[in-house]
């Protein structure tokens, strides 16, 4: 694996470098926003992975993320910030970051998370077909074309199955699945899928539902729809077969 390491602190990208090694992973290294860019410009197929420090020279992380994903709109990123912040974290994912770590970290549990998004993409990539000895009937939902499954976690798009959901991505599109055509306001999102309110950090949901649409999207037709001014809908009542 190749991973571009974007952090303006020398020590920790020495640190990771060395811990990178020992799995036989390469590390690339920019110690400021200008110089990512500039790398990832130059070979963007390149790198399996990116690592974004939130807080760089020159350029911010959330700057770099934008520009990273003009270029590409599928190279996995994951964001370090030493902000405990709920707020940059739904930032971070709202502008395409899909994973994020928060400083102080373990290079161990990096590493980890690492190797989940890692392996989450790969799946993404080799789309599975629905298996045959699976039942229509060992499905907890069906409707005109999703078949949810929550003792197995799995949704599939007609015979396609959608591939690397989160638990809260899984959890969304459950939710909304069981009442098609119904708005669902963010505010009931929040306290149907994450339990409790957010007190103002509505944008949570909001970037959940575009990293599940996105994930929707590689099995077919879009079928989480935006209500303007009020919330989203689960519809696939106008997918043809």
């Amino acid at each position: 694996m190749k991973i571009l390491m974007v952090e303006d602190d020398i020590s920790v990208s020495q640190m990771m470098e060395l811990f990178f090694k020992k799995e036989g992973w390469e590390q690339v290294s920019a110690y400021d926003g200008e110089e990512a860019v500039e790398i990832f410009k130059n070979h963007p197929h390149d790198f399996d992975i990116i690592t974004l420090d939130l807080n760089l020279p020159k350029k911010d992380g959330i700057q770099v993320a934008r520009e990273i994903r003009r270029i590409s709109e599928t190279v996995p990123i994951i964001m370090l910030t030493a902000r405990d912040s709920e707020s940059d974290q739904v930032l971070g994912l709202g502008i395409g970051a899909d994973d994020y770590v928060t400083k102080p970290f373990s290079p161990i549990a990096l590493i980890a998370r690492i190797k989940a998004l890692h392996r989450r993409v790969l799946l993404e990539d080799k789309p599975r077909t629905l298996p045959k000895n699976i039942p229509s009937n060992d499905f907890d939902l069906e409707t005109n074309h999703i078949r949810i499954s929550k003792s197995r976690r799995e949704v599939y798009f007609d015979d396609t199955r959608v591939e690397g959901l989160t638990p809260k991505e899984f959890d969304l599109l459950y939710t909304m699945a069981q009442k098609p055509k119904q708005v669902f306001s963010r505010e009931q999102l929040l306290e149907l899928v994450w339990g409790y309110e957010y007190f103002g950090e509505e944008r949570t949901v909001d970037a959940h539902i575009k990293k599940l649409r996105q994930k929707l999207k590689k099995s077919g037709p879009q079928i989480i729809q935006t209500v303007w001014g009020v919330g989203y809908k689960f519809d696939d009542s106008q997918v043809k077969a």
